[in-house]
């Protein structure tokens, strides 16, 4: 199992009202954007931007990071044999799948297995 990639949370109200700034920043255009749930996200440069309602982001905040690994059932067994216990189960998404976990210290995060397209594309694109 491999990290693929992590990315600092920024919380806003609206992606729109974000994006310019970190298009200016990062250089770049948004890898993702979706949905889901009742917030949305986007995934630009190192940062995943979790906009919406203030109520409805408050559901993700005891995460300090997105992580995406190559194998989240791998990933899973090395938590749990370093005491990590898992907050929320292996949930599908748009982009795989993810569940959260709180590492014995005390740290909590998402950690996310993407689809195969999504590692070619965004991780390992092309030459």
């Amino acid at each position: 199992m491999a990290m693929l990639k992590t990315y600092a949370r920024l919380w806003v109200d609206s992606l729109d009202d974000a994006l310019p700034l970190l298009r200016t920043l990062t250089g770049a255009e948004p890898d993702l954007r979706l949905g889901f749930e009742a917030v949305e996200l986007a995934a630009i440069g190192d940062f995943l931007v979790i906009a919406g309602p203030a109520g409805e982001r408050a559901r993700y905040a005891h995460a300090s990071a997105t992580v995406v690994v190559t194998d989240l059932d791998e990933l899973r067994a090395t938590l749990l044999a370093a005491g990590a216990v898992v907050t929320t189960p292996e949930t599908a998404s748009p982009t795989g799948r993810f569940l959260y976990a709180r590492h014995a210290d005390g740290a909590e995060v998402e950690y996310v297995e993407w689809t195969p397209d999504l590692v070619r594309r965004i991780i390992r694109p092309a030459t």
